[in-house]
């Protein structure tokens, strides 16, 4: 891969990467950090990754590395400061998007993954296998315990109004 070639997978995936992990952990100086350091591990491997592979690269290499901070920042989180996962709402929402955030949220983290890169990335099962390093059954079975829980949870309408 040439400093050339870098320069063109910056401008093409960027975004996508950048989406990609923004959706999975929902903070915009986290996701920033993971594809400053997916693209600066690429860099550092600029010789020995195949060009017409990039793209898999970065997202594989910015999946685990988006495990890996969220591993570090999980120990660093008191008991007390800790998220509540109960559902209520006291507001009335009018906005599909805001629903779809909320229910991808409340997903397992393997779920929401594999679901984001099948759904919004438009990756094939072998592909997602190969960045999440999932086998292609393990993927379906993911993809579809996630989009029932997704399901389930949008039929609800105290979820909804």
């Amino acid at each position: 891969m040439t400093v050339e070639d870098y320069n063109k997978a910056v401008d093409q995936y960027a975004d996508n990467l950048y989406r990609f992990i923004l959706k999975n952990v929902g903070n915009d100086a986290l996701a920033n950090d993971v594809v400053q350091e997916s693209f600066a591990k690429l860099w550092v491997k600029l010789d020995s990754v195949d060009g017409r592979k990039v793209k898999s690269y970065l997202f594989t290499t910015g999946y685990h590395t988006m495990l890996d901070m969220l591993k570090k920042e999980n120990r660093h989180i008191e008991f007390d400061a800790a998220e509540d996962k109960t559902h209520q709402h006291s507001e009335q929402y009018t906005d599909i998007n805001e629903i779809l955030e909320d229910a991808l949220k409340r997903l397992p983290d393997i779920q929401r993954s594999v679901i984001l890169l099948r759904d919004y990335e438009g990756y094939s099962y072998e592909e997602i296998g190969a960045v999440t390093g999932l086998s292609e059954s393990q993927v379906k079975v993911y993809i579809y315990r996630g989009r029932l829980s997704l399901k389930n949870y949008l039929v609800k309408m105290e979820n909804i109004i």
